[in-house]
């Protein structure tokens, strides 16, 4: 038997797997018809990928708020279910499950945390995600000093000299937006041709074009200086062949590569990597897991953040009769109830 079957496992209503915003929002649905979750994710923080992708970036259709960052989001959503108390388990892997002989889910996570609840709910978007980085020899050296894939606070890059690396929306609305606070910004892509927006393309030529920033149409081949600082990186292009671009600080935006990790292990039916569910409870085939958000599929699917939020909530409702099968659902506004304004703080 291992270590982990002796320990306590912190008994709760449902488990969530990923603490992004549709985790989240899950938890204020839940804690609506009184159930308590606790939430599980790799990342160090919650947010998920608005946090740890574009924290700073807009957000612009969140149903009543024109405008928003990742960030802003996912404090305001940590706002919202502060009355209901979820538990987080973060910088842990969800990497074990079993089914009980009295009907519920154990999960041990790869931190040796146990968690039991009769509803396990997977909400992890695309999965745990990674960025794919160039083939750059010592590349390793550099992370996290001079080489960055995700811009989590702008003020760390000014008065930085930064290359860009990449041809899609992220290189581009990075370049776009760091060029006001960088000492010097250029762009560098293998070919003159961009899978970003129209008006982000645009907008990128015509900062070239007014010399506030470069556009070097060539491959990175390697990097220069003493790691963990970067004073260069080298170029090649068939104009100018190889070449030295100074610079102190590199951004390579080539995309994520999406992992279940072992998600992919729990005994669900996939379909290509994603998780089919039925459109009226968003249940999997195994009876009591349940996914939402980025990771599910369904005819008609989008992948929206409002979409989770949706299947969030009719979710919810099918997990109150598994954790609760005794009691009567009672379907409630918030507006009107006494009893979810008692819940929420605000009578």
């Amino acid at each position: 038997m291992s270590d982990t079957a002796h320990k306590t496992a912190h008994q709760t209503d449902v488990i969530i797997v990923g603490a992004g915003p549709v985790g989240l929002f899950a938890v204020f649905e839940l804690g609506l018809l009184g159930l308590k979750a606790h939430l599980v994710d790799i990342l160090d923080r919650v947010g998920g990928q608005c946090a740890e992708l574009y924290p700073e970036k807009p957000i612009y259709d969140i149903p009543g708020i024109p405008v928003c960052t990742g960030q802003e989001l996912t404090d305001k959503l940590m706002e919202q279910v502060a009355p209901f108390d979820p538990q987080f388990h973060l910088a842990e892997m969800a990497e074990a499950l079993e089914k009980l002989d009295n009907g519920n889910w154990r999960m041990t996570t790869d931190a040796g945390t146990v968690l039991e609840a009769p509803v396990l709910v997977i909400a992890a978007g695309g999965g745990s995600f990674v960025p794919k980085k160039p083939h750059l020899d010592n590349l390793e050296a550099y992370e996290g000093e001079s080489v960055f894939y995700a811009v989590r606070q702008m003020e760390r890059f000014r008065d930085k000299n930064v290359l860009v690396a990449g041809g899609g929306d992220s290189a581009l609305d990075w370049f776009i937006a760091l060029q006001p606070i960088a000492r010097k910004i250029a762009l560098a892509h293998h070919r003159d041709g961009f899978r970003a927006a129209p008006h982000s393309v645009e907008a990128m030529r015509a900062i070239v074009a007014e010399g506030k920033g470069e556009l070097h149409i060539a491959k990175m081949t390697g990097l220069e200086g003493p790691s963990p600082a970067l004073t260069g990186v080298r170029l090649e292009s068939k104009e100018a062949g190889e070449y030295v671009h100074e610079c102190d600080t590199l951004l390579p935006f080539y995309g994520l590569t999406m992992k279940l990790g072992p998600v992919a292990e729990f005994g669900i039916n996939l379909e290509q990597n994603l998780i089919p569910v039925d459109t009226e409870k968003f249940e999997t085939d195994v009876p009591g897991i349940f996914a939402i958000g980025d990771i599910n599929t369904y005819p008609g699917k989008l992948k929206l953040i409002l979409s989770g939020f949706h299947e969030a909530a009719l979710m919810s409702q099918a997990a109150f009769r598994l954790a609760r099968p005794g009691e009567r659902l009672r379907f409630q506004y918030t507006t009107s109830s006494s009893e979810l304004q008692k819940k929420l703080g605000v009578r």
